[in-house]
């Protein structure tokens, strides 16, 4: 072995958590190396090829609004995009792009080689070096050793990975790559655990050999959108998508070939996602559904590559041209890559702090896959926190750690380092207390200036979010000072605007207030300035759900209190009196940041904490003294 050079941060994966933890690193002041199996893998979409969707969408916004990356890629490399949910509440409007793949890869590889303090190799890590309980670098399969202060892990599914297609399994990572065989050893000899999840993806098709005119067309939103707070509102519609659905014949092939199916013959021992099932699980665990819909979407604008959504599998080969061919306009389909599942090493996040930290080793950080989540956003809303608290840790600063009221980056890490996961974690809407104070579209008015603070927003763009946040206020200002007379022509503009007559004078800030209207209809009509789109959107928002958004203020300055009251790191649970056994073993396991994250930990009770919290007092008294 051989000493090649010193870094600050190694940040071992140039995935979606890789790319943001060496990004925020390096943006923050440290020479950062980012260590990678393959150069021309960067920012890899091996799955589906698309950023956002239900509860992901916000994860790309608050990384954006924190000064991240994949928004403002998601954007650039967009071929179609849509928001979900318009029929529901802001809350749970969810935008979701579909990507160029390559192009998305070549932008963000482009973004990291140009970024300055950034150094990118093609290094298989075989061990971590670790010396009295502290992170010192990395040693590569060549023998190389590479110093550094800070290590982050975001090994994604390459650590041991296993691919599996029916009879057939191999070692290797998604998309024909290699898989990291020995770093897992290495993790296990310096006392990290490791448990083994699965996951997969679906075949994909030449373009050439559909029949889109037996699907459905999906065109793209015709209104416009972006995840990046720094992008315009504009078209980025190039494609379109294809709907279509399985049938009873597709599933009786299916239900014929169970018994070549890896994870019903025993061959997969890892736990899969709940929430993309494979089809060959969806057949057998909802059986009184003769059809799940699917998906026909475009990889990139040049490829003939498509992506069947919806129809994960890992059957053979030959069961998979079986049933794809009983489905409308795939009748004479050809695949160009077939679908698998992979076996993956992962850490178990309940040894990490809320920092993504791993608590047995001082300097060394997890982020993305590796810590038992799914998908692009969860790794990269990761990444970007663990190149974050690395930043700080090497400077001597107080981690930054955002709360579940702050965002939803703030529920997927506690989540996770609070409660664990026992199946691969993927982000829902549904998952947060606090949807409506977090939603998609004012995460740069919770979090910029918090990025601001920690060194990652630029002057750009922070002068940007002050426009904007300024914008948002004036028209607000001038809705309460612009009078509405219950005048003829008043009630004849309100009638046209298929709206109640008022009796009285009121201001136009209460016309917006009804459902029926909002700021640019108002405008137009009583002659009030114009702002851009998303600031008349945010001026909406904030207007017709004011009471709803109060009270959910109220709910978070309730829960506050809890949250800042942090724990001495050193506190010692076992000697504990009053407080239960279960308790004792799960507070001394997860060792919580604070009163409010030790509240969330199944198995404390209220009473625990009760006694908790009177210990805790006490031990602030006497330190005081």
């Amino acid at each position: 072995m051989y000493t090649v050079d010193k870094y600050d941060v190694i940040v071992i994966g140039g995935g979606h958590a890789g790319c943001e933890a060496t990004l925020a690193a390096a943006r923050m002041g440290y020479r950062t190396l980012m260590a990678t199996l393959n150069l021309d893998n960067i920012a890899l979409m091996p799955c589906n090829p698309a950023i956002g969707g239900p509860g992901k969408s916000h994860l790309v916004c608050e990384i954006d609004a924190l000064g991240g990356q994949m928004g403002i890629n998601a954007d650039a490399t967009t071929v179609q995009m849509r928001m979900l949910n318009t029929g529901k509440g802001p809350a749970v409007h969810s935008l979701r792009a579909q990507s160029d793949k390559g192009a998305y890869q070549r932008l963000m590889k482009e973004t990291l080689e140009n970024t300055e303090g950034v150094n990118i190799k093609q290094i298989m890590v075989n061990e971590l070096l670790v010396e009295d309980g502290t992170v010192k670098g990395i040693v590569s399969e060549l023998g190389e050793v590479y110093e550094a202060r800070a290590v982050i892990l975001c090994t994604g599914t390459y650590l041991k990975g296993s691919i599996i297609t029916g009879e057939l399994s191999y070692a290797g990572g998604p998309n024909g790559q290699r898989s990291a065989e020995l770093l897992s050893e290495s993790l296990k000899r310096h006392g990290i655990a490791l448990r083994r999840f699965k996951t997969g993806t679906p075949a994909r098709v030449d373009r050439r050999t559909l029949h889109t005119e037996r699907m459905a067309i999906q065109e793209g939103d015709p209104h416009y959108h972006s995840f990046s707070f720094m992008s315009d509102w504009k078209d980025r519609n190039r494609q379109v998508c294809w709907l279509t659905y399985t049938n009873e014949e597709t599933h009786e092939i299916i239900k014929e070939n169970l018994h070549r199916a890896p994870m019903y013959s025993g061959m997969i021992k890892g736990i899969g996602p709940r929430y993309c099932p494979s089809i060959e699980d969806k057949v057998v665990r909802f059986a009184d559904k003769n059809r799940h819909q699917l998906f026909i979407e475009p990889e990139g604008e040049h490829t003939n590559e498509m992506y069947v959504q919806g129809m994960s599998t890992s059957l053979p080969i030959d069961v998979q041209y079986a049933f794809l061919r009983t489905i409308p306009g795939l009748e004479s389909v050809e695949i160009m890559r077939p679908a698998y599942a992979i076996e993956y090493d992962c850490l178990d996040p309940l040894q990490l702090t809320p920092a993504l930290a791993v608590k047995a080793i001082k300097g060394l950080y997890s982020a993305g896959q590796a810590n038992g989540t799914s998908g692009y956003e969860e790794a990269a809303a990761q990444g970007l926190m663990a190149g974050i608290n690395a930043a700080l840790y090497l400077s001597g600063k107080e981690p930054f750690i955002l709360s579940r009221s702050e965002a939803y980056i703030g529920v997927l890490i506690d989540d996770l380092v609070t409660k664990g996961t026992n199946e691969p974690y993927r982000m829902m809407t549904s998952r947060s207390e606090y949807r409506l104070l977090l939603r998609q579209d004012n995460a740069d008015m919770r979090l910029t200036e918090k990025g601001r603070a920690i060194g990652l927003v630029s002057d750009e763009r922070y002068q940007r979010f002050q426009s904007k946040k300024e914008a948002i206020e004036k028209g607000i200002q001038l809705l309460k000072d612009t009078p509405i007379t219950p005048s003829k022509e008043t009630q004849a503009i309100l009638q046209e605007l298929k709206t109640a007559p008022i009796k009285t004078g009121i201001r136009a800030f209460d016309l917006v207030k009804r459902n029926e209207l909002s700021y640019s209809m108002v405008a137009d009509a009583f002659h009030i300035e114009r702002f851009t789109p998303d600031v008349e959107e945010e001026i909406d928002i904030s207007i017709t759900y004011d009471g709803y958004i109060k009270k959910q203020l109220d709910q978070v300055e309730k829960v506050r209190k809890l949250e800042y009251k942090v724990i001495p790191s050193d506190w010692d649970y076992g000697s504990m009196k009053g407080i239960t056994l279960e308790a004792k073993q799960k507070l001394e396991t997860i060792r919580p940041h604070s009163i409010g994250q030790a509240s969330r930990i199944s198995g404390v009770s209220p009473a625990d904490i009760s006694v908790l919290l009177i210990q805790l007092e006490q031990y602030h008294r006497n330190h005081k003294q």
